[in-house]
């Protein structure tokens, strides 16, 4: 049989693990909020940079053809 001393020591040990990996728990948890709002500032900025190249794209001639100069 365990002596209580023993159960005792065994019991702090434990928490002393919960509570680390609590804390370690915690740190994960707001690094992947803060890779998330990366993400989302990230898509936006995709979403921004691709928006004006189609825009851009309205004004673009069709063919070659409707690249040439005046004076062919």
């Amino acid at each position: 049989m365990e002596h209580p001393h023993d159960i005792e020591q065994r019991l702090t040990d434990l928490e002393i693990k919960a509570s680390f990996t609590e804390d370690l728990l915690d740190k994960l948890d707001q690094v992947i909020i803060r890779q998330q709002q990366q993400i989302d500032i990230l898509i936006r900025e995709i979403a921004d940079l691709r928006q004006p190249a189609t825009d851009a794209g309205v004004g673009v001639p069709r063919s070659l053809r409707d690249e040439l100069p005046p004076h062919f």
